[in-house]
């Protein structure tokens, strides 16, 4: 282990993905240092998902899950651990099912588990979180991960910024609505959900080089 030069520090790690161990790669712009398994080709936010999995997801084993705006290698890796496994997206081609989360093409208390990594920066929040809820059988869980300003009191959004433009410069991706705030648990809470969270620390984070203070919000419906 060592320095690998002017790319910066890069050191052996280990992905709980696809159990390889050794060197990373660098990925994202910014570039960030050991952020992709060069085996399975997981980011930080697949392997801290697994991480949560491995040790409290057990019971999803025999859980029906959705999955939405499925990326291909977070979707390979919940496949391999949870007992039905079906995707949605908003755009044809690009899941098992058309699925706007806004407004789900599913009847009531349909699933044990909603996977939504990354998505609702994207949506209107309140109506996809309404939604899921509703899909959701009574005791099934929302695993919601998304970039969070945790400086921040409160998210950041303004609809009258339309264009890619506007958006890629307040938001940090022409595509994005907000820019989330701690109050993000409130906005969840207020879905219905009762709320947990995972946080990867210390040796977790150096060994599998996870983004550090990342979370997995864990939105249970009551039931």
């Amino acid at each position: 282990m060592g320095l690998s030069g002017s790319k910066g520090a890069s050191f052996a790690r280990v992905c709980n993905v696809c159990g390889y161990r050794g060197r990373f790669q660098a990925a994202g712009k910014p570039r960030r240092i050991d952020a992709r398994c060069p085996q399975c080709g997981s980011a930080e936010r697949y392997r801290l998902l697994a991480l949560w999995l491995d040790r409290d997801g057990g019971f999803l084993k025999s859980a029906h899950v959705l999955h939405f705006a499925p990326e291909a290698g977070l979707a390979s890796m919940l496949k391999s651990r949870v007992g039905r496994y079906e995707s949605g997206d908003i755009a044809p081609g690009k899941a098992d099912r058309v699925l706007n989360i806004e407004a789900i093409a599913a009847p009531d208390a349909s699933y044990d588990c909603v996977v939504c990594s990354h998505v609702l920066e994207h949506v209107d929040d309140k109506k996809a979180l309404a939604e899921i809820y509703r899909v959701l059988k009574p005791g099934g869980v929302a695993l919601i991960m998304l970039p969070v300003i945790e400086g921040w009191a409160k998210t950041y959004e303004n609809p009258a910024l339309v264009s890619p433009e506007e958006r890629k410069r307040h938001y940090g991706q022409s595509d994005h609505v907000r820019y989330y705030g701690a109050d993000v648990r409130d906005r969840i809470r207020e879905g219905g959900f009762a709320l947990e969270e995972f946080t990867a620390e210390g040796p977790d984070v150096l060994t599998h080089a996870l983004q550090r203070g990342e979370k997995v919000f864990i939105a249970k419906k009551p039931g």
